[in-house]
């Protein structure tokens, strides 16, 4: 049995893939990945910009768009949903046999949209009807402006992955509203709140690289490599007491799904770390792991298959204190790690735009 197969019998926790190309759907790599037991796939600009600009998989159907008078923005997100709807297809017999939970495709606003929440409404909705697969997950920011998006996105029974999440207290806003936009759909006696899904991704190994530079320069080199980690366990913690008792049972009982957490970033940057520091330490149910395909060939090599996700409770809230009295703000890296998620996605979705303009004014010429 492939380890990710048991991983999900025996833990609950789906694998996702955490790339897109045109060339993964086309010569069956994808395929291959669903039959390892990859249960679903994430996006994001900095993935599709190095997909487009790596390969000259685009370059004709880039040429025929321009030939046909499309602007360079219209025909890189008609390349972009093209790949994401034959992603969405790849998954759509998972997604039927899962009733509904897994076999979900994510693409993500556009990064300049981030501090707009009538813009990414906008844009959220343009993405979920052009795509119509109901295994189609449209990604939006976690930032403060995001929220309300989100929750009008889950309103209208649009199914939303929550990413660039760092920190504790806006995990806890996005759960909320998750279960405020389920309350708001439910007001209509006949809607179907089991065709909704969300997650909500949390990104992991960026905590500790900024962590780790600050306990440095502080001399407490016994923390390394444990902020993230304890914050992600300390995230599930928050995940299974929101979603039980009476507010959330009158939403079970008309079909609601838990927004699952999503660990992102799961990829180990730190070369003294395991390469399969991120999903063995982070194992549970109903909780998805998104891994790159570096980590998650190594999980396959050599992942040990455990539930480890709230094995030390009280361990984990002593090293959080322990955080604390070294000086680490961890709200503060919270904030910055958001700033600069949303920094390096707009620069990928600026340069990929930049070759784009640069490719059609030479087919124009």
């Amino acid at each position: 049995m492939s380890r990710l197969i048991e991983l999900y019998d025996r833990c609950g926790q789906s694998i996702w893939l955490d790339n897109l190309s045109r060339r993964l759907i086309s010569d069956g790599a994808l395929s291959d990945r669903i039959a390892q037991g990859v249960r679903g796939l994430t996006s994001n600009p900095t993935i599709f910009a190095k997909a487009i600009q790596g390969s000259d998989d685009y370059d004709t159907q880039f040429s025929e768009l321009i030939a046909e008078g499309a602007d360079v923005t219209s025909a890189y997100w008609s390349m972009v949903l093209d790949d994401i709807a034959g992603a969405c297809d790849e998954f759509a017999p998972l997604h039927t046999t899962s009733g509904g939970t897994d076999g979900f495709v994510s693409v993500e606003v556009a990064p300049d949209l981030a501090r707009d929440t009538q813009g990414t409404l906008s844009a959220a909705r343009e993405l979920h009807v052009r795509l119509s697969r109901p295994n189609a997950m449209i990604k939006i920011p976690a930032t403060v402006e995001g929220l309300p998006a989100i929750k009008q996105m889950i309103a209208e029974g649009r199914s939303v992955n929550v990413t660039l999440i760092f920190g504790l207290d806006r995990y806890r806003a996005v759960m909320e509203s998750y279960i405020a936009g389920l309350e708001d759909l439910a007001i209509d006696p006949n809607a179907d709140l089991s065709s909704v899904a969300s997650v909500a991704s949390f990104f992991i190994s960026r905590v500790d690289t900024e962590v780790d530079r600050q306990l440095a320069s502080r001399g407490a080199d016994s923390l390394r490599g444990r902020a993230a980690l304890t914050q992600g366990r300390l995230a599930y913690a928050a995940f299974v007491e929101t979603f039980r008792g009476p507010r959330w049972e009158a939403l079970a009982a008309r079909g609601a799904q838990p927004q699952r957490p999503l660990w992102a970033s799961t990829g180990t940057k730190d070369t003294a770390y395991s390469d399969v520091l991120y999903v063995d330490g982070l194992i549970g149910p109903s909780t998805v792991n998104t891994l790159p395909e570096a980590t998650l060939d190594a999980f396959i090599d050599h992942g040990t298959v455990d539930r480890t996700i709230d094995r030390d409770a009280h361990g984990d809230q002593a090293v959080w204190q322990q955080l604390t009295d070294a000086g680490i703000d961890m709200g503060a890296v919270a904030i910055q790690l958001e700033e600069e998620g949303l920094a390096a996605f707009a620069s990928s979705f600026t340069e990929v735009m930049e070759a784009l303009s640069t490719k059609a004014a030479m087919l124009r010429s």
